[in-house]
């Protein structure tokens, strides 16, 4: 997925920043905080041309942070996917969606890491705010 790799150099480079809300700002796309169900994180909604990203406001930072960068994946790699209708009204299977925007967000957030720095990768992932589950993408 070595296009996933390209677009976050290409945007870390154009915007001097692997900071995933500084970007989204500088791509015009809406960052909104807002009370929603425990069991969601975030997510990236299109409509009349223009692009937001929700996050649940009662994540903690780092949370906040890796699931901006997520949603920004589906931002800038497949801006006109609708996952919930997907997954709700038709056999595509999203797990290809969710799969890239993980990858993104890891790579966004680790992009200058030098990982010699670092004992384990439990230990990366938890000094940077990733998930523990993102360690596959390591």
């Amino acid at each position: 997925m070595s296009f996933i790799s390209d677009k976050v150099k290409q945007l870390a480079h154009k915007y001097k920043t692997n900071d995933p809300f500084e970007i989204a700002d500088r791509l015009n796309i809406l960052v909104h905080f807002l009370p929603l169900h425990s069991e969601i994180n975030g997510f990236y909604k299109l409509e009349k041309r223009n692009k937001f990203i929700i996050i649940n406001q009662n994540l903690p930072h780092e949370i906040k942070r890796f699931v901006c960068a997520h949603e920004l994946g589906h931002a800038v790699l497949h801006p006109r996917a609708n996952t919930p209708f997907l997954r709700k009204n038709t056999l595509y299977s999203i797990n290809r969606l969710e799969v890239e925007a993980n990858r993104f967000a890891v790579e966004l957030l680790l992009d200058d890491k030098i990982f010699e720095d670092y004992e384990t990768k439990f230990d990366i992932l938890r000094e940077n705010g990733i998930p523990y589950e993102m360690e596959r993408f390591l």
